[in-house]
């Protein structure tokens, strides 16, 4: 089997990059679901028996900044990521590439603009 291509590992890298970016979309989601439940027990006066309800809303609140803090880098590894992609297409598109590749390459740039767009 050879190895793969330039245009499938750049492909392989977008790909990955957007998963990861969805998966810490999804944790922050997650994280921000729960601190808004700590949130309203707090107000209600159940989750603060012990006596460490704003601790641990501090600490939810420090997990959240984490996980957006993450936001900003990532980005900028899937920018430089997109870049490489459309360098191979376009070298690809001159020697010619097998169309599966280039289909797959083609989806996930649509993939990675559309979620661009519904991210702003």
């Amino acid at each position: 089997m050879p190895p793969p291509s330039h245009l499938a590992i750049a492909t392989g890298s977008v790909k990955r990059l957007l998963k990861e970016e969805t998966s810490y979309r999804k944790e922050l989601a997650h994280q921000e679901a729960q601190l808004k439940a700590l949130q309203d027990k707090i107000e209600k006066g159940e989750g603060n028996e012990d006596g460490n309800g704003e601790f641990i809303v501090k600490q939810q609140q420090t997990a959240i900044e984490q996980t957006k803090a993450v936001f900003g880098p990532l980005r900028e590894r899937l920018d430089a990521a997109v870049v490489k992609l459309e360098d191979q297409i376009k070298l690809r598109e001159q020697s010619g590439a097998p169309e599966q590749e280039m289909e797959a390459a083609q989806a996930i740039l649509e993939q990675v603009k559309a979620e661009k767009d519904a991210s702003s």
